[in-house]
């Protein structure tokens, strides 16, 4: 239906495209991807007759086609939805749809056939046709651009970056349609920066880098092939192609810039568990001897527990050895389980110290390389690359945050903007100016943020894709929202803790619902707070952990406080790697209220399910006279919600509180935005039941 031959485009002086050979055939979905700046949108528009080739040859339906114009092309069967949707803003849906046959002259009895034909396609469309296109969200512009091309009954539809700036969700929803109007045997050619996606949804692709054809073939051939797959598409694989987020944006990297880069693999190279878990007891056994003989706490530790670190001979024996606490780490202040002599120490990082004396860890020169290591694995998880800009909101100091995220991220390969938290009209700009590809932040912060990008209006102007978060829990309305307003960005939530190196020990992958923990280095156990006693896998119970090769300051079975559960089974993602769920909360945070045990954690959740609530809370505890305690939630609305429907939603809220967590609340809505923002973490408990300060 579609052949390219030799074709050149120039911008002025500038060449755009050299050379290029390409064929679409009757009923195919043919993927053109590659980074921005690559040309595929200049070789579509020359298709379009928008660019007027400097060279070469186009033939559409065996007829010379080279520098016809549009409406030409659109009369022979060829429409164009652009890249950036381009509707007309101040014009209706309507009239924005009868734009798309205005070349083919259409009578009225078919225009109406023709809309009814997109509106069953679209049935958003229908229910706002009279509403102006610059009040349609992102997904329903590009709906529209679509509906738009399709007005023309095309033989061949151009789509150009039909996903760009959409939320995961809203781009799921589009790719849907092109496989149905692949289907319906249209034929296309889709250009599209996120690889996976385009080449899931074609039967043949070619691979576009400065301008030139660098690599073609079966779309699926290409998206199972090992070396494309470590070079660009990561994790992605047909089933799950948003596993890769900047699609073929590695091409270019590879070819001009630090290939030696993308030839890194952070990942373990264990081919089974059996494997994984023969590391861990030789890693485990290192442990003791070196924390024995170079820790005199352990020493002191271990001898009054009766066991030294020879009779430890498989992984079963590690409920036998004592456990470590926070409270160990104070005791020992200023350089707690310190295992190695004083000149092998190269760093020290410390806690915030809100509950006394600061924990403070050493660091010898391979615990930061290790801690380096794993830190770009999280990075490789995310899917980010050598070509990403990492913006690093996080603190920076005796705090580990800042200096983990950036020695990961320069491992990794991408440009680390280590801007630290805090300073908003900043950190706007530099996601402006700089255009950011990744944002790195506690999840207050990156909220914080979203609501500022949203307020300002430029969600569509900055490139964050990605937004790596930890320090804190977050519910699902709070993510939901984060990726929203940052115009649609996956979010990823890391783990750690400056005891365990700091963040970086696990992440959730691309699936998004689990937390891959680093098994190779450290070893992850889930008790019961009370008991002390081993939970089975999939109950949930506090995290213990113990270091397989840290030098400076090793963990034994450290109590974390942190409560979590085991996820059994493989992951769908194909990691090897074990996981476990999001923190749920801290077995040292637990509300006591009224006799129940109550995790914060678990209001977020609640409210989270109440459609018009905001992700924004408060909870105050008080004790009356007569010695009886009250809870009070202060709850935002969602944005837009209308005050009047504060008592319907107040109903449903204190109704589901009541039913999941067997307590009664006193619950008080407020505007969206009235609660206060935090830069690091939001306080959400107010307990003024306490009559002593806790020191």
């Amino acid at each position: 239906m579609l052949n390219i031959n030799n074709l050149t485009a120039h911008y002025g002086a500038a060449q755009a495209l050299f050379g290029v050979d390409l064929q679409v055939k009757t009923g195919e979905t043919v993927a053109l991807v590659g980074a921005n700046g690559a040309g595929k949108s200049t070789l579509l528009k020359c298709v379009m007759g928008l660019v007027k080739p400097s060279g070469g040859r186009i033939r559409f339906a065996d007829r010379e086609s080279t520098a016809k114009p549009p409406a030409y092309m659109v009369r022979q069967g060829v429409a164009l939805s652009p890249e950036g949707r381009e509707v007309f803003a101040h014009l209706s849906v309507l009239d924005n749809l009868h734009l798309g046959a205005v070349p083919l002259k259409l009578a009225r009895g078919e225009l109406n056939v023709r809309l009814e034909e997109v509106f069953s396609r679209f049935p958003k469309l229908k229910e706002r046709r009279e509403q102006l296109a610059g009040t349609l969200s992102g997904g329903e512009q590009q709906m529209l651009a679509m509906g738009r091309a399709l007005m023309a009954k095309p033989r061949l539809l151009l789509l150009d970056e039909p996903s760009l700036g959409l939320a995961p969700l809203i781009t799921d929803e589009i790719f849907t349609i092109i496989h149905q109007l692949a289907r319906a045997g249209t034929s296309i050619l889709l250009v599209e920066q996120n690889a996976a996606r385009a080449l899931s949804a074609s039967d043949n692709a070619y691979l576009l880098a400065n301008g030139r054809i660098v690599e073609q073939g079966i779309s699926t051939n290409l998206l199972n092939d090992p070396a494309l797959r470590s070079a660009f598409l990561g994790a992605a694989s047909q089933d799950n192609p948003a596993a890769s987020r900047l699609g073929a944006a590695g091409l270019t990297n590879i070819r001009l810039e630090k290939p030696a880069m993308y030839q890194q693999n952070f990942m373990p190279a264990f081919a089974s568990a059996e494997e994984l878990r023969n590391h861990q007891l030789a890693g485990l056994k290192w442990t003791l001897t070196h924390a024995y003989e170079g820790s005199s706490f352990y020493r002191e530790h271990l001898n009054g527990a009766g066991i030294s670190p020879e009779q430890v001979t498989s992984l079963d024996d590690l409920q036998k050895l004592p456990f470590t606490t926070a409270e160990d780490l104070r005791a020992g202040y200023p350089f707690p389980l310190r295992a190695v002599p004083f000149e092998q120490v190269v760093r020290i990082h410390a806690s915030s110290g809100t509950t006394g004396k600061r924990k403070v860890l050493s660091y010898t020169q391979k615990d930061l390389d290790d801690w380096t290591h794993f830190f770009a694995r999280c990075y490789q998880m995310a899917g980010v690359t050598p070509l990403d800009r990492v913006q690093i909101a996080v603190g920076y100091g005796v705090w580990t945050a800042g200096m983990g995220f950036q020695l990961g991220c320069e491992k990794v390969g991408a440009m680390a903007v280590p801007v630290g938290p805090g300073n908003i009209d900043m950190q706007i700009q530099f996601l402006l100016d700089f255009q950011s590809t990744v944002f790195c932040s506690t999840a207050s912060m990156a909220l914080l943020m979203a609501e500022e990008i949203h307020r300002r209006g430029i969600a569509d102007q900055i490139a964050v894709n990605k937004i790596i978060y930890g320090s804190e829990r977050s519910s699902v309305s709070m993510r939901r929202k984060i990726s929203e307003l940052f115009g649609g960005a996956e979010l990823f939530d890391i783990t750690g803790l400056t005891e365990l190196y700091g963040p970086g020990t696990g992440i959730e992958c691309s699936d998004h619902d689990c937390i891959h923990y680093w098994a190779d280095y450290y070893i992850l156990e889930i008790i019961d707070p009370e008991t002390l006693q081993p939970v089975a896998d999939g109950e949930w119970g506090e995290m213990v952990v113990t270091t397989l090769c840290k030098e400076g300051a090793p963990l034994i079975r450290y109590r974390t406080r942190d409560i979590t559960r085991i996820i059994e089974g493989p992951c769908s993602c194909g990691s090897i790697l074990p996981r476990h769920s999001r923190i749920k909360g801290r077995s040292d945070d637990t509300l006591k209220f009224r006799g129940v045990n109550i995790y914060p954690s678990s209001i977020d959740t609640i409210l989270s399910a109440v459609p018009g609530l905001g992700s924004e809370y408060q909870i105050h505890l008080t004790r009356d006279q007569a010695g009886r305690d009250h809870m009070r939630l202060v709850v935002e609305r969602a944005e837009g919600v209308a005050e009047g429907r504060t008592p319907e939603l107040a109903h449903e809220a204190v109704h589901q509180i009541k039913k999941q967590l067997m307590v009664s609340v006193e619950l008080e809505l407020v505007h969206y935005g009235s609660l206060p923002r935090s830069e690091r973490k939001s306080q959400r408990v107010f307990d003024s039941r306490l009559e002593d300060d806790i020191i």
